[in-house]
């Protein structure tokens, strides 16, 4: 095989770090859209401010590293990093929630684990936990769908609520927050009352207001599709985490399916579909091995399920990723492909 000879510069390899952070990035846009038409401009807020604050946590931190600053944040991980977080974020939160959020997961769950490619859990998901167990009020704030009836706030007067928690005259707070279809099961499964009136409503409207975890869903999976076409993740843990969600959520359906959400309603709420794109593919932190990504993405799955059926939180998936990325050590550890020609060594007799 003949080479040919180059000369510096050298081409950039396509599947540089850039290349693939920009790709996420276009992935995640189709399902961003689709946030700020149904959820508002809280939503674009959210993402706004989680970019400005993670970009400058990270030139922080690389200043006190004594580390080049060009390289690391040229990459754009620090941009797809708050990205994620802004989109699990409550659309009506104050402004400190994803600035809070952002900085903590760069400093704390990246650079002091030495950076990208060294951390040991997933920067975004360790960022949402910490604001979900450190300020559970402000992480319920949702605002209502957006549907033909026209916008509850427009864009300036989203951010005077962010900054100020000023509302309009006329709008009262309680004309716009709203629980969940996640919120109003955990309600359900507290009193111990039935689900079914808190579920038919998401399969039963026609309006967007009533369908809008749907659409979420469809679009972040045609993100999810885009990403298997461009080679940047592979098959193995989106489709074994839908399946471990599935799979558990259908057999406690089955037990008592008035207590239980069906398999359908698990798919289409909450982040499963998002998680299992774009949260639990997370190189740095998933298993490496063909079947170790088999079990480590049913793993987070199953565990989702669990922890919205039994758990003190309405979703699970970013508890789930967490507990996983534990256990990648011992998952690839056991997953390892033999090496052709291996033999297991017999006790000497």
């Amino acid at each position: 095989m003949r080479f040919s000879p180059q000369t510096a510069p050298l081409p950039e390899a396509s599947n540089s770090v850039r290349r693939v952070m920009l790709t996420v990035l276009l992935a995640m846009l189709p399902g961003t859209a689709v946030a700020i038409a149904l959820l508002g401009w809280g939503v674009l807020i959210n993402i706004l401010l989680a970019v400005s604050a993670g970009l400058v946590a990270e030139a922080a931190m690389l200043s006190l590293r004594a580390r080049p600053m060009r390289p690391a944040i040229g990459d754009g991980s620090v941009i797809v990093l708050a990205w994620i977080l802004a989109l699990c974020l409550p659309n009506l939160g104050p402004w400190w929630l994803p600035v809070f959020g952002t900085v903590f997961a760069v400093v704390v769950a990246k650079q002091l684990y030495g950076g990208l490619g060294f951390n040991l859990f997933n920067p975004a998901m360790v960022g949402y936990v910490v604001l979900l167990i450190s300020f559970p009020e402000p992480m319920t704030r949702w605002g209502p769908a957006i549907d033909s009836s026209g916008s509850a706030l427009n864009f300036m007067q989203s951010v005077a609520w962010s900054f100020s928690g000023v509302l309009p005259s006329g709008v009262g707070y309680d004309g716009l927050s709203t629980a969940t279809p996640l919120d109003h099961v955990r309600e359900q499964i507290t009193t111990g009352a039935s689900i079914h009136h808190a579920t038919q409503s998401l399969f039963s409207g026609g309006s967007l207001a009533q369908s809008w975890n749907l659409w979420l869903s469809l679009a972040f999976l045609a993100g999810g599709a885009f990403l298997l076409w461009r080679g940047v993740i592979r098959w193995h843990i989106p489709v074994a985490m839908i399946a471990g969600v599935l799979v558990m959520s259908g057999f406690l359906w089955l037990l008592d399916s008035a207590h239980h959400a069906s398999p359908l309603f698990h798919l289409i709420t909450g982040a499963t579909v998002f998680g299992a794109f774009f949260v639990a593919t997370d190189p740095v932190t998933a298993s490496t091995t063909p079947r170790g990504r088999l079990i480590f993405g049913f793993g987070i799955g199953v565990l989702t399920v669990l922890i919205r059926s039994f758990g003190s939180y309405p979703d699970g998936v970013a508890f789930a990723v967490l507990l996983m990325n534990l256990c990648v050590p011992l998952i690839d550890y056991y997953s390892q492909p033999k090496v052709f020609g291996h033999k297991k060594s017999e006790p000497i007799k």
